[in-house]
Order: structure tokens, then sequence, then C-alpha cells
């Protein structure tokens, strides 16, 4: 989940303590907006006397709602921000307008229905003052064409009642501090927060009189090698593919990267992306019926020469995959650092694929099963031959990879998640896999072949009901065998968006030893488990660390000057430990740690 403010409008803000403003109405990222002038920011609303039926305007208005507001709301429930199927009824064009043009000046001015919602969701959202007065007048008609008579689902009664506190139990101190270096700000790519979309961090291990290299990737297309304490561009995907995007943001653009552990003798590099809708055939694809917002691609890149300090070679896409929405896509590519050559797990290219946004946009027939790939984390042999488009191969170990129904998947290592984000693998060779979730819980999942973790029958360890009103969840029914839990859990009490991170297996900080850290991403709070008491069928404890800078404690709310951190966890050389946030671009590693006295 990503969002931005303008700059000039954010500082005024943050100066006067009201910078938690949310995706009220239309909360939307709006990073792709250049930035408002002067004579934008002040000038008239002219408010449309009424909601149009012209069908050319609608469809632009349409157009508008997928690039600036999809991946934050629908007409069929709560997601990151309000259901708008009963908006233009519940308030005026004029209140609506003046909204999505500043929405932080109405919640400044104290308005009570933006006060409320607010509070309700604890986000924010940028004005819109780049909004022409059409386009504002073609996005409010689409919007109100939309409107249904009835403000959502039902709920199920046989579920029983929503559980109004699923976790109870609030995570405690650890008394444990970290002790923060900043060593370096990623290079600006935007005027406006999320000044750099920092986004995931991993060390090319050296091979062949190669020395270990440390590499970070920012979603506006930039795959950096960081030396010395120094970024220097390796990789820029807006040159290599003229068909990538990373708007509207919401961790669309280049997603992820992987070497291939024999990287130096082959040159093989693994790396995510994003395109627009129909850019080509896509191999995982659904009924034409249902709307496709963008598409995610897999491409296997082999370099000239490994050892060059920039990239130079040719790319070769391995699949295609069609969303529904922005948001839960492709996010994460990693090999298994613990598989050694000649052993069954060694070379093969882990996938997390969310479930694109399905469920909450009614269509959650495409991520319930594995005779699809959304909701999964797949499994490959980039260098096989017998996948369906013939690209790469089924491991032959896969779950799925004997099945005779035509239907399955093969690809599908386990499934039922709602956006694997992140994959990292214990010392004890435990595979670890942060799924974020709906409205009320956030998981850490032990990774099993063939296993079913819910989505979207579950959030965490509770039901939810994905034909009801989704925002709610209920207790599981008595001897409940059918799906895997995560092994440690937090609701929406604690954060908004688990941010995956590391078991610390260095030795330069003895107290982090088989801690697995990771943090939120919207309040940027940082946590541990012991990586040792991760057992399925049980919930491991949660504690919170916390963090200083110069020998003064701090949170990441305050050092990054917003109140959506986008924290971020990487591993780096000698397996230290960096924490870093989109917001403010900066870097920071973990130099040692203290005991709260």
């Amino acid at each position: 989940m990503i969002f931005c403010v303008r700059t000039p409008f954010y500082r005024l803000l943050s100066a006067i303590g009201l910078l938690s403003l949310y995706t009220i109405i239309l909360g939307t990222q709006a990073c792709g907006q250049p930035p408002a002038t002067k004579k934008q920011a002040t000038r008239p609303v002219q408010v449309p006397i009424a909601y149009s039926t012209d069908q050319q305007l609608l469809a632009k208005g349409q157009q508008l709602f997928q690039q600036n507001c999809s991946a934050c709301h629908n007409f069929l429930q709560k997601g990151i921000g309000p259901n708008l199927a009963q908006v233009t009824a519940e308030v005026s064009p004029q209140w609506l307008k003046k909204f999505i043009h500043n929405a932080p000046a109405v919640i400044a001015s104290g308005d009570a229905r933006a006060t409320k919602l607010y509070k309700e969701y604890q986000q924010y959202m940028p004005a819109f003052a780049s909004l022409r007065d059409a386009d504002l007048h073609a996005l409010m008609s689409f919007i109100h064409s939309r409107q249904k008579s009835a403000a959502g689902p039902a709920d199920d009664k046989r579920l029983g009642d929503a559980l109004k506190d699923p976790i109870p139990t609030k995570i405690q101190k650890s008394g444990l501090r970290l002790n923060l270096e900043k060593v370096t700000t990623a290079p600006a790519t935007a005027d406006q927060v999320p000044l750099a979309r920092i986004t995931k961090m991993g060390v090319l291990p050296g091979a062949s009189g190669q020395k270990d290299r440390q590499f970070i990737v920012d979603h506006r297309g930039q795959l950096y090698e960081m030396e010395d304490n120094q970024l220097r561009l390796f990789m820029d995907m807006n040159k290599e593919r003229a068909g990538f995007i990373n708007k509207p943001g919401l961790a669309t653009g280049f997603g992820s990267f992987a070497f291939h552990p024999e990287f130096y003798r082959n040159g093989l590099l693994y790396t995510t992306h994003t395109e627009k809708a129909k850019a080509a055939p896509a191999d995982f694809a659904y009924a034409d019926s249902i709307k496709v917002t963008l598409q995610w691609v897999l491409t296997e890149w082999k370099m000239n020469n490994p050892t060059s300090p920039a990239f130079n070679g040719t790319g070769r896409e391995l699949f295609r995959v069609n969303m529904v929405s922005p948001i839960h896509g492709m996010q994460e590519i990693t090999f298994n650092p613990l598989a050694k050559p000649g052993r069954p797990d060694y070379g093969l290219l882990y996938i997390g694929i969310g479930d694109g946004g399905a469920a909450e946009n009614g269509f959650y027939f495409i991520c319930n099963d594995n005779t699809n790939i959304w909701s999964s984390v797949l499994r490959i042999d980039p260098q096989g031959k017998n996948s369906r488009n013939g690209r790469y191969g089924i491991p032959a170990t896969n779950p799925y990879a004997n099945s005779t129904n035509p239907a399955v998947k093969k690809e599908v290592f386990c499934r039922g998640f709602r956006n694997p984000n992140r994959i990292c693998w214990a010392p004890d060779g435990k595979m670890l896999i942060t799924d974020i979730g709906h409205a009320n819980a956030e998981e850490l999942n032990i990774g099993i072949a063939g296993a079913d973790y819910g989505w979207p029958e579950r959030e965490g360890t509770f039901v939810i009901n994905h034909r009801g009103k989704m925002a709610n969840v209920y207790a599981l029914p008595q001897k409940e065998r059918t799906y895997t839990y995560p092994v440690a859990e937090y609701d929406h009490d604690e954060g908004n968006a688990i941010s995956g991170g590391f078991v610390y297996t260095g030795t330069a900080i003895p107290e982090l030893a088989d801690k697995y850290i990771f943090g939120d991403i919207v309040n940027g709070r940082v946590f541990y488990v012991d990586s040792r008491q991760l057992k399925l069928g049980e919930q491991a404890t949660v504690q919170e660390l916390d963090i200083q800078l110069n020998g003064a404690v701090t949170d990441f709310r305050t050092l990054s000057g917003s109140k959506k951190t986008d924290l971020r966890f990487g591993q780096g050389l000698n397996q230290d430990l960096y924490l870093f946030t989109k917001a403010d671009g900066a870097i920071y590693k973990v130099v040692g740690s203290s005991m709260v006295k």
C-alpha cells in the first residue's frame, strides 16, 4: 500500500501535526500526478451542476477511477478505503468535489464527516489539485453511475457475531533497543512522498574470486548496487522495457529481483515488473468479462559480463499474469539460499503472487483453489521447458506435479494468501512467508508444500466471509482441520500491513541471534519473534523492539516525517540488518543493541 502527499502541503501539515490524513472517500496514491502549481492549488472550484450520463464522459471517468482510485476503493467492500457504493447519495456534489480536490484541507477544517472517516481508517490521501474540473466531473459522474441501493453485502448470521477485537492481547515491549546508523539516502525518484519507493534489499554471494555484492530496488524502475554506503545504478527497467509502468503505486512497478545461485557462471538475473493491461497476451488470464487493470511479468535476464558494474544483456519473458486491480501482485521472487548443489530445491525459483484484489472486487473464485495461480507461492525451474508455454519447467518435486486434473496449476507450491509479499528461510530450514491481511490480521506463516492457508475463506486464525462484509472476521469453527494457520499474527490495533523481514544470522549483535525481525509498513513499529518458537498449530509471542539513532530514542514516523513510513527490511553484507523507509528514502543499518534501563 502506497500513499503520498505533495511536498508543500505535506510540510505544512507536518508542522501543525495533521499529517495522519487518509484516503477517506477517494483514498488513492497519486504519485504519478505532477505537483500542483500555486495557481492550481488556489483556484476556485467550479462545481458541476449535475452528474452526467454521457457515455463518453463516463468512460473517461472510469479510466480515471481505475488509474487513481481502484487500488483503494470499489463498490462492493471496504478496502484500504471506504466502499463507494452510496457516496453520492450521502454527500452533495459540492462536498465530494471539494474533498477530492483537497482532502487534507477538508479534514483540517474540522468537517465532521471527514474527521469521522479519518478516525476509522487512520491514513491519509493527498490533495488532487492537479485534476482539472472536467476530470473531476467525469470521475464523480462515473462514481455516481455505480451507485447501489444497498451499502454493501449482508453479513452471514450463521458465522455468529463479528469479533470486535480479534486479538485482545497487546504486543509488549521486549526491553531491547536497536541502535541505528543512517548510512545513506536513496536517490529521490519523485518530488513528492514517497520520495524513493525502495522496497527490497538483497545480497549476491561472491564466487570465482568475486566479492559479495549488495543491491536494493526502487519500484519506479531502478536497481542499485550499494557499495561503501553509496548507491550506483545497476539496471533501469524504464530503459530495458518500453512497456514498463510504475503507476498507480501500491507495489506496482519494478517488483522484485533474484540472482541465480550460479550467476557468476550463467549470468542469469530474474525480475518482476508491471505493464499496462493487454500489453501482450497473458499466460495466466481469466474470463473476458472481468476487468484487467494491469499485467505482471516475470523475466529472465542474461548478462553478457556477470562481473560488470552495470547491467548489459538481454531478457527473456517467462510468463505474464493479468490482475483485476493494481494491488497484491507479483511482489516477491527468491531462491532458497540454504539449498546446495545437487539438492532438489537448488536453482528453483519461488514466486509470491497475491490475489490482485480479486476477492474484495467480487471475483473470489479467481483465487480460491489450485486451478489458478493467484493467492499462491509458485515454484518453478527457470531452466526447464515442461510448462504449458514451454518457457520454464515444473519441478518434479512440486506437490501437484503429478496431478491428472488438467485444470490444476502445477506451478503452485502452496496457496491461500492474500498478498505473500516476502519469503525467507530460517537457519533451521523453515520457509517463512509474510501475508498482508485485509482489515483485521497480519500473518507470518511457515511454508509447507501443498498447504492451503485459507484466503479468501480465512484471514489469520479467523473466518472471513468473502461473499459478505469482508471487514468483519469471526471465530473459527470447532475442530477446524481444513487450512494451515499462521505461526504468528497481530491485528489492526497494532498496525495495518506486515513488513516481512529476516532471521538475524549475523555475529555482530548476539542479542538478535535467531530472532525473526519484521515490522509494520504503515506505522513503522519494529517487532520480532524467536524463530525457534515458530511451530505449526501454535502462536509465537510477538514483541516490540525500540529504536534509537545517535543515542536518542525515536521512531520511524518521526524519522521519516510521515504517518505512513513505508518501512521495509533488508539483508546486507555479513548478514547485517538494514531498515529503510520509502517516505524519505532513508536507509539505516542496525549497528548494535542495548537493553532498556
